[in-house]
């Protein structure tokens, strides 16, 4: 048994994985300023936007990468990335007392302008659409 992968780093995919390398730039550089400026202020939110710049830029990397393992390291961090919105938007909103400032995820990435709550969804469509192809090269009769 074989498996083949479409090539993710065409058409479309290129815009993809343009924005998870912009979304990581941005994530990364802001949670780095922000814990070296003023962690105290805010260490959840600031701890938050740290992860979430490691998360952006695996799933870059995962884009990128051709292979099996790549594909499902990709599924794993936008699905991580998805779990991770939804939970910090909702947070964020119910328990500002532990959002005194925001992170990449708070309120849904209303910082953003929504991208980190459409990005994984639109990646996961992607994604989907250039699943492996199961091939057999044998015909294995039942025993």
């Amino acid at each position: 048994m074989s498996t083949s992968l479409p090539p993710r780093s065409l058409g479309v995919g290129r815009v993809l994985i343009a924005v998870y390398a912009i979304l990581a730039l941005a994530a990364t550089a802001r949670s780095v300023v922000q814990i070296i400026e003023d962690f105290d202020a805010a260490p959840v939110a600031y701890a938050l936007s740290a992860l979430s710049g490691v998360v952006y830029i695996v799933a870059t990397v995962a884009l990128v990468r051709p292979g099996l393992v790549w594909y499902r390291i990709a599924w794993a961090t936008i699905s991580f990335e998805l779990l991770g919105v939804l939970v910090v938007g909702t947070l964020s909103i119910f328990d500002q007392e532990l959002f005194p400032s925001d992170s990449v995820w708070s309120f849904y990435g209303s910082g953003y302008l929504f991208i980190p709550l459409v990005l994984p969804v639109l990646g996961m469509i992607w994604l989907y659409g250039r699943r492996p192809a199961v091939t057999t090269d044998q015909v294995v009769a039942p025993a």
